[in-house]
């Protein structure tokens, strides 16, 4: 396995702003037309034919992924083949936690993670991921050094918060502006969740984020957690260990779904903290009116 070229996500997007659209009353990085179809691209993933193949590499490319031609019913797309499975310095990294982290966004009802199913290829399991069009990494939108409208950030900030918190939920401290990706008209995406879900302590027992964070700020202040939306903050407190198990199955092992419920757990001891000491207003909201659209 290659060695992961990371540049930290936090240290990229101070002074950047992504845009970040509301389906409902939660959020959505995908359109309300795009999240329509995932059933139908799911379906699109596991039975479209293969008529090309293409090996990613690159300094960028930490796990060597396929990227293959697909057709079906006239219809053409592109996916992201992925069939790591190592446990390299002690690191679950496998392509079983693609499809759960998708499942685990459908559950909660995000919109950030492009559809991902199981598909063999060539007699191997792996996870298909649905190659985004006209998209770029953070990493490559932010190069040089250009920025969004200033008037974004807010909804920039919101968008922070709601990434940290999923990342505590999967125990991903591997997210960076490599795998987070801007669409055109700056909505962001995130893919590559390899090596989350992680059972060992401290994963258990702290968040990637938040006032005990695993991960700080270049200057050593904590990562915080809210704002966060209400109807997100009220999904993930309703998550329910049977509903986990039938949405990852057969992706996650018990101790990966009970290690999951103890950072839960944790994220809402959090908030909920956080509600106490300064209000629920200023911990939680409802998307503004002119980001439900």
């Amino acid at each position: 396995m290659n060695p992961r070229k990371r540049t930290p996500v936090h240290s990229v997007l101070v002074g950047t702003a992504l845009f970040f659209l509301f389906l409902g009353s939660g959020p959505a990085q995908f359109l309300p037309t795009e999240t329509a179809g995932n059933a139908a691209w799911e379906e699109f993933l596991k039975s479209a034919k293969i008529t090309g193949s293409e090996q990613l590499g690159g300094p960028d490319a930490t796990t060597r992924p396929q990227k293959l031609a697909l057709e079906k019913a006239g219809q053409a797309r592109f996916g992201l083949w992925k069939n790591i499975d190592s446990t390299e310095g002690g690191v679950v990294d496998t392509w079983r936690f693609e499809i759960a982290a998708y499942r685990l966004d459908k559950l909660l009802d995000l919109g950030m993670i492009p559809p991902t199913v199981e598909r063999r290829v060539a007699g191997e399991k792996g996870s298909l991921q649905l190659w985004i069009d006209n998209t770029a990494s953070l990493k490559r939108r932010t190069g040089g050094g250009t920025g969004v409208p200033a008037d974004k950030m807010p909804a920039w900030n919101r968008m922070a918060f709601l990434q940290r918190a999923f990342d505590c939920l999967i125990a991903n401290e591997d997210r960076n502006a490599n795998n987070i990706l801007v669409t055109e008209d700056w909505r962001m995406l995130l893919i590559d969740h390899s090596r989350s879900f992680r059972t060992k302590k401290p994963y258990t027992e702290r968040l990637v984020f938040g006032a005990g964070g695993l991960l700080r700020a270049p200057e050593g202040n904590p990562y915080p957690l809210a704002p966060l939306p209400k109807a997100f903050f009220e999904k993930l407190k309703a998550l329910e260990a049977g509903a986990v198990r039938e949405a990852v199955r057969p992706y996650l092992t018990k101790p990966e779904i009970d290690a999951g419920l103890a950072r839960r757990d944790l994220i809402v001891r959090e908030v909920e903290d956080l509600i106490r000491r300064d209000g629920e207003d200023k911990v939680l909201y409802d998307p503004p009116k002119e980001e439900r659209t």
